[in-house]
């Protein structure tokens, strides 16, 4: 019996947990990062190398297959309030929660002093490259949009929506001009897509030997449990609200507005989620996304070749949620009270931060300083939460996956591209 690959993904995630694991208390630490960790890097830099080439490829075919501008807009309409309404919700249990549990309050002196000594400088790198993107002016996150060189933008996976915009363009250009010339450029393109989706399909021969190593290098490299005790409350307050988003709010949209089983669509979509796990990137899981979104839930190429690259820049509810559960923690931790007011705005920053936040590891750590510098919170006190982050960031990153793929489905039944066969509630 063929096993299917989110099973291949999943054996390869715990083997690579109890390797680590054993490799640690043996004290051969040094084995897994240096023989073991670096396949985990060369998978999830195929799966990055892939992910610009297939944003641009299949946007320009999935744009010129619309035939129509107006359709353009009704699909962007609806595709940026969706994501918006997500990532305000996903901001606003954040805050809910971390005023219900208050996470920081069972932080005691001694480990706060712990982990305000130990990560300082870590917290430090992170407060400098926030520094830059806070200095430019209100702005510069428009200005970034449009880049001065197409092609130096695609060599760096953190400017997809330079390229997206550009590609955009392209898409309109061939909608415009007369079909028959349109025809030999985008009978190109769809040609390239086809390879695009195959060398996927043999990236991903490689996921589970990938997803092994990955999970042992982050088994040996995790601080001591002693350390992340002293974080427990705050990291079950994250995981309860990304538990919330993934269980309660997606499947009330599948079911409400898309009339799609959530059993069916969590079946479909579960490498992906379990590549996001593994990866920590949204980038790095997109082409995984995209070919599940289309061949397994049913949404129609055009749709998610649209939806799903533009959710991979600007659609971070698990991180929004993160950065409001962890601001507040702070706040708690440091003894600073937030008012009403302060934490509404907390709400507007952090949406926005998302936005801004590129779809790579550990990005919405360095957007959380700009959200605590808004807020009046010290940021040195990003020191507090860095020994838990990494686990966090790969269940996240789950989440901000899956939101996309939910978006692309609700809106791809709004706009009558959803395959009815797979649809039945």
């Amino acid at each position: 019996m063929k096993l299917a690959l989110h099973w291949k993904i999943l054996i390869g995630m715990v083997f690579g947990l109890v390797f680590g694991f054993v490799m640690k208390n043996l004290e051969m630490k040094g084995i897994v990062v240096d023989w073991i960790k670096p396949f985990g890097t060369i998978f999830i830099n195929l799966l990055k190398m892939i992910a610009v080439p297939l944003i641009v490829v299949s946007l320009i075919v999935g744009l010129s297959d619309l035939k129509d501008i107006s359709k353009l807009s009704k699909l962007g309409g609806r595709t940026v309030v969706l994501y918006l309404v997500t990532t305000v919700t996903a901001v606003s249990i954040g805050l809910v929660l971390a005023n219900l549990i208050k996470p920081g309050e069972y932080i005691n002196d001694e480990s706060r002093k712990s982990l305000l000594e130990n990560f300082a400088g870590d917290a430090a790198k992170k407060i400098e490259l926030a520094a830059s993107a806070k200095n430019q002016g209100p702005l510069q996150p428009l200005v970034d949009v449009v880049p001065e060189n197409f092609f130096l933008a695609m060599t760096d996976n953190a400017s997809m929506l330079k390229v997206i915009l550009f590609v955009i363009l392209i898409g309109i250009g061939l909608i415009l001009i007369d079909e028959n010339k349109a025809k030999p450029v985008v009978d190109f393109f769809k040609g390239l897509n086809e390879v695009i989706l195959k060398i996927i399909d043999i990236i991903m021969l490689f996921s589970p030997i990938g997803v092994f190593a990955l999970m042992a290098a982050l088994m040996v490299e995790i601080p001591d449990f002693s350390t992340l005790n002293a974080l427990g409350i705050y990291a079950l307050t994250v995981v309860l609200g990304l538990i919330i988003m993934t269980f309660v709010i997606y499947p009330t949209m599948l079911i409400v507005l898309a009339k799609y089983s959530p059993v069916k669509f969590f079946r479909a979509i579960a490498p992906a989620q379990l590549l996001a796990f593994s990866t920590s990137s949204s980038a790095a899981t997109l082409p995984v996304t995209m070919e599940r979104v289309i061949e397994n839930v049913g949404v129609d190429e055009e749709v998610a070749s649209f939806v799903l690259p533009l959710g991979a820049t600007v659609n971070m509810d698990g991180t929004s949620l993160y950065q409001a559960v962890a601001a507040i923690f702070i706040a708690q931790a440091m003894g600073i009270p937030l008012d009403l007011q302060t934490q509404l705005m907390i709400i507007v920053t952090a949406t926005l931060a998302s936005i801004g936040s590129a779809a790579v590891p550990s990005a919405g750590m360095v957007m959380l300083v700009i959200v605590l510098g808004q807020a009046g919170i010290p940021e040195a006190g990003l020191a507090l939460i860095f020994a838990i982050d990494r686990p966090l960031d790969m269940c996240r990153t789950v989440v901000n996956v899956t939101s996309d793929a939910v978006v692309s489905t609700v809106v791809a039944k709004s706009v009558g591209k959803l395959n009815p066969i797979n649809t039945e509630v």
